[in-house]
């Protein structure tokens, strides 16, 4: 018989009809009770043991995390708390677990002790609701892209060249680590290493995805970056997703509604197709707001958050118009700021853009027209010299959530740039070629997918919404 399952179950359309189903046992309760969960679904179905009738022997290996094949018939529940439960005509032990060693009993853990049993979180609720949602996500980020004229493209995971200036990369090698080869002048000979050359996991696919923009139109990428960034804070991993679209003869406004309306979509997605799960991570929330302090709290419910991102038209202010805004307000002028604004050129911190979206205008931000000196090397210069067409999407609770710009699509400006934060031409020589060869507006924008995952969860900790996380000092798994 074909396996059903429990999201199907609960539907109950299958009224009276038998079923199989396999998962992995939650609990049994008096040798008659089990909660059964197969991953398709946060909510457990209940299975009703016929235990006079069933071996001694099989009821002992049902356990906690044990692996089992149920066939029965589903019926209308007697009890409270579901509508629909399975009789149980026959068990089968697939794969038996051990209770005095599994790890993920039926009781609140703490994340920490799951990240330590990262193989298994995700026969939690929290985490499988967590991973569900993150594969919604990523459905959604292909279907928005796809239905809209996009073509997906794979960027090289090893590069050559730092996309961002920020040298912070992992290095790439088949040299005897202990034993180098080296020039003359004693350091490393990397014409001797794999590919001639010093090469790094990539930053990000944005340059390689602009030179397919600038023959495709429209393209994105969708895959791994890294950074050997020394950083242990709760925002931060050393491998992580990036989503990188790229659009030729697009401007900066063309990048603003773009993104905008990215984002409604993918966050509407799973709006209307993970409410069990969204609900639940909800119910986390608030449970977990009425230990703290009344000042440290969520304003705004994990759906009204959502809500308050899909429903609303973002806000679209000048950097120069935020910083004056900044500069003038309450938290500011009391100091109550841990970074105060005192001029214009500040890199702005998550307390500013927070402010701004929570408390100012009341919806996301959208930031454009940063200093130059504080972006990067490819975003188009303006008139005035001193700003650049970069624009930043300020999210709540969360701050920045998405950076992009209209790039520098003119040889010379781009060639002094470079020449000013000494970025080697020869190396970039293919990016530069885009400028010489039928050049033209373009844009785009980068997305760090484990912060969509953080704001779209609830979660607080980006740790937390990636599989198996790679952190310094931690590879495990």
């Amino acid at each position: 018989m074909k396996t059903t399952s429990v999201l199907e179950l609960l539907k109950g359309e299958k009224l009276l009809q038998e079923v199989t189903i396999k998962g992995w046992v939650r609990t049994f309760r008096a040798n008659r009770f089990i909660a059964l969960n197969d991953g398709s679904t946060i909510n457990n179905i209940q299975c009703v043991v016929d235990f006079e009738n069933t071996d001694e022997t099989t009821l002992k290996r049902i356990t906690t995390g044990a692996a089992i094949c149920l066939k029965g018939v589903l019926a209308e529940s007697q009890g409270k708390g579901q509508k629909v439960e399975v009789q149980v005509s026959s068990i089968e032990i697939l794969g038996d677990s051990d209770p005095e060693t599994y790890p993920i009993q039926p009781k609140k853990h703490s994340f920490e002790f799951l990240r330590d049993n990262a193989h298994l979180r995700t026969r939690t609720n929290t985490f499988s609701a967590v991973m569900r949602l993150r594969s919604s996500l990523s459905f959604a980020i292909h279907q928005y892209f796809n239905q809209n004229g996009f073509y997906y493209m794979h960027t090289p995971i090893i590069t050559g060249s730092d996309a961002e200036g920020a040298g912070e990369m992992f290095q790439v090698t088949g040299l005897d680590v202990k034993n180098p080869p080296l020039t003359e002048d004693g350091n490393v000979d990397y014409s001797q290493d794999f590919f001639g050359k010093e090469t790094n996991l990539t930053v990000s696919g944005q340059l390689e995805a602009e030179t397919f923009a600038m023959s495709l139109g429209k393209v994105y990428t969708f895959g791994p970056t890294f950074r050997a960034e020394n950083s242990n804070t709760s925002r931060h991993l050393s491998e992580f997703w990036m989503i990188e679209p790229e659009v030729a003869f697009m401007d900066l406004d063309g990048n603003m509604d773009l993104a905008e309306d990215f984002l409604k979509s993918v966050l509407g997605y799973v709006l209307e197709n993970n409410a069990d799960d969204l609900a639940f991570l909800e119910q986390r929330l608030i449970q977990e707001d009425k230990s703290k302090p009344q000042n440290e709290r969520n304003e705004m419910t994990l759906t009204e958050k959502l809500r308050f991102v899909v429903d609303n038209n973002f806000k679209r202010v000048s950097y120069t118009e935020a910083i004056d805004i900044l500069k003038n307000c309450k938290p500011n002028k009391k100091k109550k700021f841990n970074y105060l604004i005192e001029e214009w050129g500040a890199d702005l911190q998550s307390e500013h853009e927070r402010f701004l979206v929570e408390k100012h205008f009341k919806c996301p931000v959208i930031l454009f027209d940063y200093p130059a000196n504080i972006k990067a090397f490819y975003m188009r210069l303006n008139e005035d010299g001193k700003t650049v067409r970069a624009m930043d999407i300020l999210f709540p609770g969360i701050g920045e959530m998405v950076g992009g710009s209209q790039r520098e699509e003119r040889l010379d400006i781009l060639k002094q740039k470079m020449a000013a934060l000494d970025i080697d031409e020869k190396e970039l020589w293919w990016y530069t070629d885009l400028r010489k060869y039928g050049t033209a507006v373009h844009s785009g924008f980068g997305l760090g997918f484990e912060r969509l995952v953080m704001f779209a969860t609830g979660m607080s900790n980006i740790r937390d919404v990636i599989p198996y996380p790679r952190t310094p000092q931690n590879a495990s798994f």
